[in-house]
């Protein structure tokens, strides 16, 4: 999966949408109902540094692959929505199913 931009970017994009999730799902409970927010602080940070990773590599597999402007905006746009990494790393995965073909 590291050997190409694509594998990386579909990597990234898994580790970031859990980062996502660990952060929504786990850290604000603790920091709203705990009463602590240095989970939110740690998770948040990680989690802003690699929204950043993947945004940069989007852009540079997107030019790379010449991938429509509408598919590499919907991949950004999933990237901040909960689960939506997921839906974007599948329909990449598919995209390289058909140009292998």
């Amino acid at each position: 999966m590291l050997q190409t931009s694509v594998g990386r970017l579909r990597l990234l994009g898994i580790v970031e949408g859990i980062s996502l999730l660990v952060l929504l799902f786990i850290c604000m409970p603790i920091k709203y109902i705990g009463g602590n927010p240095i989970p939110v602080k740690i998770v948040g940070m990680a989690h802003g540094v690699l929204f950043v990773f993947f945004s940069i590599l989007l852009l540079n597999v997107s030019l790379e692959k010449n991938w429509t402007l509408k598919f590499s905006l919907m991949g950004f746009i999933l990237s901040s929505v909960p689960f939506g990494t997921f839906y974007f790393d599948k329909k990449v995965k598919e995209l390289e199913t058909v140009e292998h073909a």
